[in-house]
């Protein structure tokens, strides 16, 4: 099953291309604001800025601590990046409104759901943050930006770059060995269901920064766009 191409899921699809944008902009632009500077502001700016900042609290937490990380020359431990990287990822709230577009019903469901999906929606962050890691630190770090996972684990174990890759490549494929662990004992289909949607953002993920920042520079993933949506499929 995939999130993707189900048509009973458009409204789904159409409600996670709005909460990408809001992710976004955050991570473009508002992160960088002054939320003590907020009254200088016009008053449809205020209303802009609260709607954005109060609907991911938790995402400009994550990105408020890097800044202080940044600005502070703070390097920090993996175990320390990661706990904070794996809400910056911002998938967390992705798959939040997944489940807000399926089959919530009321306060008292959010809850248990909060509860029982959380080690699913831990991992599928964890690998969402690694391959966005390996595609694009590289980058980041020469424009001016925190350690990485990669920089982390060199500065905290002494290894060279190509051995902290390595490093991250396994832990990936430990983590996806856990996301199929929660998947083969799933022991409803609710469940079943929740978890594949938190993979396909997985697999999305690794499509996306396979062969680098697909994300920040499309032409990197150009051709495979072409190929599923105009390119017509030889020998038929």
């Amino acid at each position: 099953m995939s999130y993707g191409y189900l048509p009973r899921f458009s409204l789904g699809r159409r409600n996670l291309t709005k909460v990408n944008a809001v992710i976004t902009t955050i991570d473009d632009v508002i992160s960088r604001w002054d939320i003590n500077a907020i009254e200088e502001l016009p008053d449809y700016m205020k209303i802009c800025f609260l709607g954005l900042y109060n609907t991911c609290a938790d995402l400009c937490k994550s990105y408020l601590v890097e800044a202080r990380w940044y600005h502070s020359g703070h390097t920090p431990t993996q175990e320390e990046y990661l706990d904070n990287a794996s809400v910056s990822i911002s998938s967390p709230l992705i798959v939040m409104h997944i489940k807000f577009s399926t089959s919530i019903t009321s306060t008292e469901e959010i809850l248990q759901w909060f509860e029982e999906f959380e080690n699913i929606v831990h991992h599928a962050a964890l690998i969402f943050r690694l391959a966005d890691d390996l595609a694009t630190s590289s980058e980041e770090m020469e424009r001016g930006d925190i350690s990485k996972s990669i920089q982390c684990y060199m500065h905290e174990s002494g290894a060279t770059e190509d051995e902290a890759r390595r490093y991250i490549k396994n832990l990936i494929m430990k983590t996806w060995k856990k996301l199929n662990k929660e998947r083969a004992s799933a022991k409803s289909q609710l469940l079943w269901e929740f978890i594949e949607y938190a993979m396909d953002i997985v697999r999305m993920a690794q499509f996306m920064y396979g062969k680098g920042d697909g994300y920040g520079r499309p032409n990197v993933i150009k051709s495979h766009v072409l190929s599923l949506l105009f390119n017509p499929i030889q020998g038929i």
